[in-house]
């Protein structure tokens, strides 16, 4: 009988025991865990101003600046901010060497009615283009049409085009034009620019008209 009542303190004090033990461990663990979820408030700031919050990417343009309302086809639809309800438009696109290297561009828009021109265009080609020999343009490799430089600046070389309802007419029949400028260091040489007239029509439908 006396080792029983020996042996029952001795068992009753480790069953004490041992949840206070595991209540320090995990209290313990708890604070371990704590302290590195929480960085130090010094560190947090620093790491909030190094993050970036974004910015609304749909966020209207700022007056008089330009940029891009849609694309449709190889046409991009390139726009100015104004005040008024509709901004002016033009029907853009760069053209490149065939390997993706941008040469020349053309922004197209519409012309009132009542004149020669139904349309009109303008051409930039880079400045060591040959200008005597002109710009030429044929749509689908028709009869080419060609088009005097009008003028020069740092950004490069300008051909204003007149189009005609026919040319207009072509364009939209077509499904790729062919700009050929010349070298003025290589004036033997041709350097053809493929036009796409993918999207042409619907984007003509809704080009503006310029006033001239």
């Amino acid at each position: 009988m006396s080792k029983f009542f020996t042996a029952l303190p001795l068992c009753a004090a480790l069953a004490l025991m041992a949840p206070q033990n595991g209540i320090a461990q995990t209290a313990t663990s708890e604070t371990a865990t704590t302290q590195e979820a929480e960085p130090q408030s010094g560190a947090a700031t620093q790491v909030q101003d190094q993050l970036s919050l974004g910015e609304d990417a749909t966020k209207d343009p700022e007056l008089g600046k330009p940029y891009t309302q849609e694309v449709i086809g190889a046409w991009e639809m390139r726009c100015i901010k104004t005040e008024a309800e509709n901004d002016p438009c033009q029907m853009y696109q760069l053209l490149d060497d065939g390997q993706g290297a941008p040469v020349a561009e053309i922004s197209l828009f519409r012309l009132p009615k009542g004149g020669k021109a139904e349309a009109g265009a303008t051409v930039v080609v880079p400045l060591e283009t040959s200008l005597p020999q002109q710009l030429t343009i044929a749509v689908d490799g028709g009869k080419a049409r060609r088009y005097p430089y009008a003028f020069c600046n740092p950004v490069g070389c300008y051909a204003r085009l007149g189009l005609t309802p026919a040319d207009v007419q072509a364009f939209k029949r077509g499904k790729a034009a062919e700009i050929t400028i010349i070298p003025a260091l290589a004036p033997d040489q041709q350097v053809k620019l493929s036009l796409s007239l993918e999207g042409f029509t619907a984007s003509y439908n809704k080009v503006s008209v310029i006033e001239q």
